[in-house]
């Protein structure tokens, strides 16, 4: 598991009886009875990633519902538009469900509609894309400057500190992939030998990140490593440099299949860590322990897992379970989630 039960958060638990809430965590006024309505206020829908994530919400309610706390759960689709997400968790107040888990369109742009939730005692989860404000239930999340970090060391290593490298990022404005570029600065102050060629900013799919790459290409006729921010992007870096015959660097990456795949087709220097679907479901659970006593942390951090070439294997023996466009997550369960919570 990753060293999960090394990393796991603690907290002071408080134990009640299922459907007695007890107000242990923030927003939690202690008048909700379980089965509970659970909220999914997504921001979007299309991308694989959030299916999956949806998968992993859907997985964890209908576990709960076996367990007689959760009676229905409702969805939403913002179609990327952080208005859209405003107006739907607006909605989901005035129609009084008992929690919202959220990845956030916009940093700052969701803080009230998230805190009128929260006076209105709804339990908040806010997981991957995190908002500023701090009146919700619980955040959760893995460290995204860390991951830039590791990422951009990896690649210094593998290059003695010396080399030109193309930076592949996510969409620029949405914390996750800010936050994760934000990490590589400190490798690239600590290794001034390290040239910066230049940076991409693409949605995460790999037919955008190839494309920029293709152009790229043709400008640098020499680079010596790739930090890309996100698996769908190296996929689509590899697919640019291989129709075009080039040498394939070094370069970092995500749990992204393909990505995966051609990197042991290809037999690359590599590393990957991940953003868990997973945290969806973990979000959907936190908020429904919290309505039901638990004193869940106010923030969660889940460990980066580390995919290198002695795990690689581990995670392609699985790639059947997953989509081809998909990404090869760790297995989770609810034994998982009360360790990640703190709840014995």
């Amino acid at each position: 598991m990753f060293g999960l039960a090394a990393a796991a958060l603690m907290a002071g638990t408080q134990l009640a009886a299922p459907g007695t809430a007890e107000a242990a965590a923030k927003c939690i006024t202690g008048d909700r009875q379980a089965p509970f309505t659970v909220g999914w206020a997504n921001i979007y829908s299309v991308p694989t990633w959030m299916k999956q994530t949806e998968g992993t919400i859907t997985d964890i309610v209908d576990q709960l519902k076996e367990q007689g706390l959760v009676d229905k759960l409702v969805v939403t689709d913002a179609e990327g538009n952080a208005n859209n997400q405003i107006t739907q968790i607006q909605s989901m107040i005035d129609a009084d469900v008992d929690a919202i888990v959220i990845i956030a369109g916009s940093s700052t742009a969701l803080n009230r509609v998230i805190e009128q939730a929260c006076e209105k005692g709804i339990a908040v989860a806010n997981v991957d894309s995190l908002v500023d404000t701090d009146q919700l239930t619980v955040k959760i999340n893995t460290d995204s400057q860390k991951w830039g970090t590791e990422a951009a060391q990896f690649i210094a290593d593998q290059l003695g500190g010396e080399g030109k490298v193309i930076i592949m990022n996510g969409p620029a404005g949405i914390s996750v992939s800010e936050d994760r570029r934000a990490g590589v600065d400190p490798v690239l102050e600590a290794n001034p030998g390290l040239e910066v060629l230049t940076e991409t900013n693409t949605a995460y799919n790999s037919a955008p990140a190839q494309e920029a790459m293709t152009s790229l290409l043709f400008q640098y006729p020499e680079i010596d490593g790739i930090i890309s921010l996100g698996g769908a992007l190296s996929a689509g870096a590899i697919l640019a440099m291989d129709r075009q015959g080039r040498e394939l660097p070094p370069m970092t990456g995500e749990n992204y299949r393909q990505f995966l795949e051609l990197w042991k087709e290809k037999d690359l220097t590599a590393w990957a860590t991940m953003q868990p679907n997973w945290l969806g479901g973990l979000g959907a659970y936190a908020a429904v322990q919290a309505l039901n006593g638990k004193d869940i942390p106010a923030y969660v951090e889940v460990p980066l897992p580390i995919i290198d070439n002695s795990n690689i294997d581990e995670y392609l023996a699985r790639a059947g379970d997953f989509p081809a466009d998909g990404y090869i997550y760790s297995p989770y369960d609810i034994a998982m989630f009360d360790k990640l919570l703190g709840i014995q």
